[in-house]
């Protein structure tokens, strides 16, 4: 008769292992300390709420002197930077990885010459090669904090892209700074004046080799719709019937690239821009003969939300400061339970054949 022995080099399968582990969990249930401390470690720690006498009483206290020298930095494991074994999914790159919203007060100019400094949230994203496991994000925080208490230029970012291109050894990288920038503005008749806030972030882009400076600037304005003008006019005149015209807080977020060779494009500057185009901007401090003052602007000034997004064009086109620019504007309807929306865009920078599902609800805004 032959005998086969099984082969004690088969790779035990799902299904022998579970069963081995309910057979020691098992044994643990009766088994003695003195048994179980000749476990080895690695599979004492398989037996929940068991561990072997011999496991390394560990101190339950924080301590206070302690120093890392470098000796002891340089044992610590460091797995975003591994291997490529070590990644997990597809071995992909990452156009996009870094931090986002952190905050710390910057300095910047005024036109007039002055300086205020703005609590800034700061987004750093360098791009992934497929074969690095993943980057040091701190290094991101480092390498702008060296810079952040130089008064904000765009030399001031793009110091901080090239330590960021040198520290974590990338192709691409990305600096967005968001800020609300106060600007003091008269009323339209009663001489009085207030701090209107603008939501402003400036983008550094380094992508191929090849450098982009952005500012993004949403500004808040009424729109008096043009076809419920003329039938409220319409009303009067034919009926006698006293009707009036719906307006709304509408915003525009307009996207620029500023052209490297131009001079300073200040925050003023864009803001006088879209005041130029669309003058129907939210007002600050108000009188009565200011109320009046703007329920007249508005008359002289209806505009659909396809008008804005054209007003808009018409002088960012002229300004030699303006390469490839976005104009998104959206009326948030008084009458209708929806909004009105447009997007126009110039040159290849913010095109997209996708939107982001969440856009026009980033430009609802508050008082």
């Amino acid at each position: 008769m032959n005998i086969h022995p099984r082969d004690i080099n088969e790779t035990p399968d799902h299904d022998q292992a579970a069963a081995a582990l309910k057979v020691l969990r098992e044994w643990a249930k009766s088994a003695s300390a003195a048994e179980i401390s000749q476990l080895d470690p690695a599979i004492a720690q398989l037996v929940p709420g068991l561990l072997p006498s011999n496991y390394p009483a560990l101190s339950r206290e924080y301590p206070q002197g302690f120093e890392a020298d470098a000796a002891y930095k340089a044992t610590l494991p460091d797995l975003q930077n591994g291997p490529s074994s070590l990644i997990r999914g597809s071995m992909q790159q990452i156009q996009h990885v870094g931090i986002s919203n952190f905050r710390l007060p910057i300095r910047f100019h005024r036109k007039s010459g002055a300086e205020l400094t703005l609590e800034t949230s700061v987004t750093g994203s360098v791009s992934l090669e497929a074969e690095k496991k993943g980057i040091n994000m701190s290094r991101i925080m480092r390498s702008f904090y060296k810079h952040a208490e130089r008064t904000f230029s765009f030399e001031v970012m793009e110091a901080a892209l090239n330590d960021y291109l040198t520290d974590l050894d990338s192709l691409d990288a990305r600096i967005q700074m968001r800020f609300s920038y106060p600007d003091r503005i008269e009323s339209l008749r009663s001489g009085l004046s207030g701090y209107q806030y603008y939501d402003i972030a400036l983008e550094l882009v380094d992508q191929g080799g090849e450098r982009l400076k952005i500012m993004h600037l949403d500004y808040v304005y009424s729109s008096t719709c043009p076809c419920s003008l003329e039938l409220s006019e319409h009303a009067r005149a034919t009926r006698g019937q006293l009707a009036t015209p719906h307006s709304q807080r509408s915003v525009a977020r307009i996207s620029v690239v500023i052209d490297c060779n131009a001079d300073c494009l200040w925050f003023e500057d864009l803001i006088a821009l879209c005041r130029r185009a669309v003058p129907t901007e939210t007002q600050v401090m108000v009188k009565r003969e200011d109320e009046q003052a703007f329920a007249e602007l508005n008359a002289a000034n209806p505009i659909f939300v396809e008008d804005a997004a054209r007003l808009f064009c018409a002088e960012l086109q002229a300004d030699h400061h303006v390469g490839d620019f976005r104009v998104i504007a959206s009326h948030q309807e008084s009458l209708h339970s929806h909004d009105a929306v447009s997007i126009l865009t110039e040159g290849p920078t913010f095109e997209s054949a996708s939107l982001d599902p969440r856009l026009f609800t980033t430009l609802f805004h508050v008082g």
